[in-house]
């Protein structure tokens, strides 16, 4: 597959050196030389300096032959811009990466389409969207589901009280008989874990568990954890992130919003009537203290400053809050903010990558998830009719290193994967895949 990414900074240069991983020719344009110098310093990847709404640059950059184009820039204008243009130079398909997410009306994704732009994608707006899920399922650190909600990832933490601490994986399913899920990785010190039977369970670990939605309350019980209702959110920054996700929140919680500029405190204040809108410093705890977080289910810090999102959390953590997210832009600081207590950090990048990498993969993609503080990803596929995997039962399939399956949806019934396990054609099955093993993996299902 020929990629050819349009980015400006950190997003492209991250999808850039995620996807070089997976075996696929990729062209990076860039307008920033020196980026593209460091970039070539530590990849084997073709670099063009240049504007990614010039035609002769896009033809420079291949994309007559190009599989899929990403504009990736932080401009959504010159992204829109230069996906019409890599369409009319012939690219198969495009993806834009938005701002507006207005954009995504069905109205407006039909013109864009007309015009050449297949798919626009808006970090903010799926950002918003995890948010609301995780204050809607108390426990998790990430939660993503597949199949309309017929099955389920969980990612938790294991506490030092987890009666699973200590002990096996095998033994889940014998001291929890009513307990069906596939642990299909763990995190241990950045170090991510395909476990098997014997593999135990430490305090600490970040477990990857699949299974079926109403095995919520006893993943958590599991876990050590205790899943408790969200009714007060405080959030601090109003920008896309913020106002997304406190206008989703604001009907079935109470919502507390702190906002810095006076200005842009006011335009949230007037879009959301629900929301206590505050002018003033998420960083002065008095401020905070005053407006009752002491008192908050929840904080969610997504501000332009990852600093600022930390801080606040920990101060919210220190005081009570048991909830905690941050909106937190340097992939290297995940493990480490996870690591001093925040329960969830939010990455954009993360974020588009996992959208994306629906279009990447050899193969039918229901979904993707790259996850967070791992180059993991989890993709839910669907069984072509001559695949490899229909041709022998789970047990005997030859299954790379570094990727597991975590579930099969079949109609409306859903399995976990035995050795016994025959997969037909048009089965969903959700499956975990580190880089190494992806296309490979996938290539079973094709």
């Amino acid at each position: 597959m020929n990629i050819t990414i349009a980015g400006d900074g950190e997003v492209g240069v991250h999808l850039a050196k995620s996807l070089s991983e997976l075996d696929y020719n990729i062209t990076v344009v860039d307008p920033h030389s020196e980026l593209l110098k460091r970039l070539e310093s530590e990849t084997d990847l073709l670099t063009i300096a240049g504007d990614a709404t010039s035609p002769q640059v896009l033809r420079d950059a291949g994309v007559a032959e190009c599989d899929l184009f990403l504009a990736v820039l932080h401009d959504e204008s010159v992204n829109l811009v230069s996906a019409i243009l890599a369409k009319k130079l012939k690219a198969k398909k495009t993806v834009a990466r938005i701002t507006n997410a207005e954009l995504l009306a069905p109205k407006h994704r039909e013109m864009f389409r007309e015009l050449g732009v297949d798919e626009m994608v808006c970090p903010e707006r799926i950002a918003a969207k995890e948010i609301t899920n995780l204050l809607n399922n108390s426990a998790a650190t990430e939660y993503f589901s597949f199949s309309g909600g017929l099955l389920t990832m969980y990612v938790i933490r294991l506490e030092p009280d987890s009666p699973v601490v200590g002990r096996a994986v095998k033994d889940l399913a014998q001291t929890y008989r009513d307990l069906q899920v596939k642990v299909v990785a763990l995190l241990r010190g950045g170090e991510t874990i395909i476990p098997h039977g014997d593999s135990v369970f430490h305090a600490g670990d970040q477990a990857y568990i699949i299974g079926r939605a109403n095995q919520v309350d006893t993943i958590n019980r599991v876990a050590g954890k205790e899943a408790f209702s969200i009714k007060r959110v405080m959030m601090a920054g109003g920008g896309r992130i913020g106002r997304y996700a406190a206008s989703s929140l604001q009907d079935r919680m109470r919502v507390t919003l702190i906002e810095e500029d006076r200005r842009r405190a006011e335009e949230v204040a007037a879009q959301l009537e629900k929301t206590l809108v505050v002018n003033g410093d998420a960083t002065d705890i008095e401020l905070l203290k005053d407006e009752g977080l002491q008192d908050a289910d929840a904080f969610v810090g997504v501000t332009n400053s990852s600093e600022t999102n930390v801080l606040t959390c920990l101060h919210a953590k220190r005081l009570g809050v048991r909830r905690t997210i941050a909106l937190v832009e340097n992939t290297g600081f995940i493990n480490i903010s996870q690591d001093i207590g925040i329960d969830t950090i939010i990455n954009k990048k993360l974020i588009t990558a996992s959208y994306i990498a629906r279009f990447i993969v050899k193969g039918d993609a229901v979904s993707s998830k790259w996850l967070s503080g791992t180059n993991a990803e989890v993709l839910e596929l669907i069984v072509g009719k001559w695949a490899p995997a229909t041709r022998k039962p789970i047990g005997a399939l030859d299954i790379p290193v570094g990727a597991t399956i975590g579930g099969i949806v079949r109609g409306r019934e859903t399995m976990l994967p035995s050795r016994e396990v025959q997969l037909k054609q048009g089965d969903q099955v959700v499956v975990f895949t580190l880089p190494k093993a992806m296309t490979d993996m996938v290539r079973l299902f094709n």
